[in-house]
């Protein structure tokens, strides 16, 4: 079952890009124990996104456009998120 940050940041990308991929991974057991490990079991992500919105944008400004839409989660809520955002194929 999906953590309480796990769901709000899956709602805020959904909301935000309306994507037709989207997976949250919660990576931080493989970091129990290391730097930014804060034992509440969602300190590190990734988030998978494909969504239009991200056409003809490079990989930092896909990057930055995640980053602004979930707000004040990363960095402050969570330790680290590894992005791969891209725009659908035609």
């Amino acid at each position: 079952m999906a953590g309480q940050v796990q769901q709000e940041m899956e709602a805020l990308l959904t909301e935000a890009f309306e994507p037709t991929r989207l997976e949250v991974i919660n990576d931080s057991a493989k970091h129990h124990g290391h730097a930014g490990d804060d034992g509440s079991g969602e300190s590190h992500f990734t988030i998978v996104i494909e969504a239009a919105a991200f056409a003809e944008k490079s990989r930092l400004e896909r990057q930055r456009m995640v980053n602004k839409a979930l707000g004040d989660i990363p960095g402050k809520r969570v330790h680290a998120l590894a992005i791969q955002a891209s725009a659908p194929t035609p």
